[in-house]
């Protein structure tokens, strides 16, 4: 793994790429969510799942985290963020690249594409905050339809903040591919005594992901 910066112009931020084992198939810019930044351990377990199915990870922390603040930042910082970040990718990794995040983190990237005009081979959502727990809506989605690329889906079956009848209705609107995660909340955890799935919900989620790729690399 290898760390630098990303520089955001007046300042820089810490990031992490995370190679691909084996065959590279493709690289991952994935931001974090808006309670944990790119060394939690959940970023982590992604970043390794998805090395070993052949997609590399580039992880950066978003200005908020890496100055320890609480709230995140306005739109427009962590949209450039996401370009930024981005663009280190291109220049430090093989292609096609992706974008997308946990939580905030994707959010965030599905506006870049859209406000900054981003090209890329896809994007992938790790518990796309659709709505706030216990208030489903789907506003949040509204900019998905700007969004021509391929998009991809992960979400946990007991994720509060994605509403899975509303969450499968956005997707087939935009044309997205939803994989859902059996008994996992919004933060992965899952209920192992109830869960059926006997392999890790990480290796579920790269799985998903590579199979994914498979449609997207062919097209």
């Amino acid at each position: 793994m290898r760390e630098f910066r990303v520089d955001l112009g007046e300042r820089t931020v810490g990031a992490l790429l995370q190679p691909a084992e084996g065959k590279h198939r493709a690289t991952l810019t994935l931001g974090h969510g808006a309670g944990a930044g790119m060394t939690h351990a959940s970023m982590e377990s992604i970043a390794l799942a998805f090395a070993r199915i052949g997609i590399a990870t580039l992880r950066y922390n978003f200005p908020f985290r890496e100055d320890g603040r609480p709230r995140v930042d306005a739109q427009a910082v962590s949209t450039a963020t996401v370009a930024a970040a981005l663009a280190s990718a291109q220049d430090h990794a093989e292609g096609p690249h992706l974008v997308g995040g946990h939580s905030y983190g994707g959010r965030m990237a599905s506006h870049a594409v859209v406000d900054h005009g981003l090209e890329v081979a896809g994007l992938v959502f790790c518990s796309f905050p659709l709505h706030m727990p216990k208030k489903p809506a789907t506003k949040r989605a509204d900019h998905l339809d700007r969004i021509a690329a391929p998009m991809l889906f992960l979400s946990g079956t007991r994720d509060g903040m994605a509403d899975r009848a509303l969450l499968d209705s956005v997707a087939d609107r935009v044309g997205a591919t939803v994989n859902w995660l059996e008994t996992a909340d919004h933060g992965y955890k899952v209920l192992k005594r109830t869960r059926t799935r006997t392999d890790d919900v990480f290796a579920e989620m790269a799985g998903y992901a590579s199979a994914w790729l498979d449609t997207v690399l062919d097209n």
